[in-house]
């Protein structure tokens, strides 16, 4: 597919994910359109110089429909990437009603625009693989097969962004992708409250990094190199899935690679060079709070979309220490 002169909208374009999105649609030429609620400063987008090539900066909120429906008419939307959310699972549950005007009115907002748009040749939706819930996990991983079983107010707001996307698809038949992903990391999550990235500024700042839980949880991450890789692929071939299965299917991305939380801060600080350093473990994560062990199989990605994971884990824990030691020396700050 040539992206040149696409329009292609992106929600949450200025997020973790819908940076490094930008960035490689930019480079394809498409014409990046991008609805942005906040100003951020320091906000990587800022700082990679990624913000001056976009498109068209749209102000609006995703929770305003008319926000939303006037990016679609007025840009002539071609492709939409769905990618903003609240995807703090803290916040969630502190905070479950905003989690769930946005990312639930958020994406049917999207949805509901794009059919009165009636023009889009390609919308991607983000899910996660934290719709599966608590769940025993097949020796293989999580399949699209399996039930959505997720109960913590994050987990559930995506339940319903995924039967959403899928019910617009196959009601209206547009053309739908959903993605779920596995745990996504990479340079530019400014969320330290996550283990990855927060590991990683506690190590620059020649602390030991604190790992909440008991060690123990099992989880996969995928480089967002592969992730943003995934979103592309399946745009590209969504008109393409066998028409004997309705728009709307859903795919797992994951890495193929799984490690509890210990063995993973281990790496880390393995990786870094800093081997005078140390795990906090703390063991404070209240239990039932967090899934226990989640891992996805990525078969059905691999089979239909030709889609498979390229960064290794250490390969993508050198990539993103090196990406933090050159952002804070750029903003001069921890």
């Amino acid at each position: 597919m040539d992206w040149k002169d696409d329009n292609v909208l992106v929600t949450g374009a200025t997020g973790f994910l819908g940076t490094w999105l930008t960035k490689a649609l930019i480079e394809r030429g498409a014409n990046v359109i991008a609805l942005v609620r906040d100003e951020v400063p320091n906000a990587p987008i800022r700082t990679m110089g990624i913000y001056p090539k976009i498109h068209s900066i749209v102000r609006g909120d995703i929770t305003n429909y008319d926000d939303v429906k006037r990016v679609f008419s007025d840009y002539a939307i071609d492709t939409c990437f769905h990618v903003a959310a609240q995807v703090i699972v803290g916040s969630a549950k502190q905070d479950p009603t905003t989690t769930f005007n946005v990312n639930i009115k958020g994406t049917w907002n999207v949805l509901e625009a794009a059919r009165a748009w009636n023009n889009c040749k390609r919308i991607i939706v983000a899910s996660t693989d934290k719709v599966y819930g608590q769940t025993k996990v097949p020796k293989e991983g999580l399949h699209e097969g399996l039930p959505l079983n997720a109960l913590f107010p994050y987990d559930a707001s995506k339940v319903a962004v995924d039967v959403l996307s899928r019910t617009y698809s196959q009601t209206y038949n547009l053309p739908i992708g959903v993605t779920r992903c596995c745990n996504i990391y990479g340079g530019g999550d400014l969320n330290f409250t996550r283990i990855i990235p927060g590991a990683i500024k506690s190590i620059l700042m020649n602390q030991n990094p604190i790992i909440r839980s008991d060690g123990t949880p099992i989880r996969d991450f995928i480089h967002v190199d592969d992730a943003v890789s995934a979103y592309i692929t399946l745009a590209e071939k969504i008109d393409k899935i066998d028409r004997n299965e309705p728009y709307g299917e859903a795919f797992n991305f994951g890495s193929n690679e799984k490690i509890n939380m210990l063995d993973l801060t281990n790496k880390i600080i393995q990786v870094s060079g800093r081997k005078h350093l140390k795990p906090d473990v703390q063991g404070k994560a209240k239990p039932g709070f967090e899934i226990d062990e989640q891992w996805i199989s990525a078969k059905k990605a691999k089979t239909k979309l030709g889609w498979e994971p390229k960064v290794k884990l250490e390969e993508g824990l050198k990539k993103t220490i090196s990406w933090y030691e050159d952002y804070f020396s750029k903003i001069g700050k921890y």
